[in-house]
């Protein structure tokens, strides 16, 4: 058995982006640890996850000019982080007015009701809603 336990997102602060995936986007904080740079500098390994999923995303504090162009591009201006909940018109609504940038209206698909917003860093996330019965 195999499975996905979490994927890691360069953000510019760690609390910056704290405040944004637990306060606006409602995902727990899983950890928030001091840890080590692997040639031994302070660092933190912070982990949210959204409230019910498994899969966690790694908030790394970019580390040099390399890691500080990559915010918001680490997907090439795609969608790279998909975002499925119960109820899309409410969850639409609720971020709206928290501020979230959409960058799309929502579109249906055969797999489900969507826009595009960006989180913090300018990373490109599909909101999913409840895929449709199968025919």
């Amino acid at each position: 058995m195999a499975f996905l336990e979490q994927v890691a997102l360069i953000v510019r602060d760690h609390d910056e982006a704290i405040a944004f995936y637990t306060g606006v986007l409602g995902f727990e904080l899983v950890e928030d640890s001091p840890s080590l740079t692997m040639d031994g500098r302070p660092k933190r390994w912070v982990v949210v996850r959204p409230r019910g999923g498994q899969a966690g995303i790694l908030l790394a504090r970019a580390d040099g000019p390399a890691q500080t162009a990559a915010i918001g591009e680490q997907f090439a201006g795609r969608v790279g982080m998909f975002l499925r909940v119960d109820d899309f018109e409410s969850e639409y609504v609720r971020l709206r007015a928290a501020g979230v940038r959409f960058v799309t209206e929502p579109h249906d698909a055969p797999y489900g009701r969507f826009a595009v917003f960006l989180d913090i860093s300018n990373n490109r996330w599909d909101l999913l809603g409840p895929r449709p019965p199968a025919p």
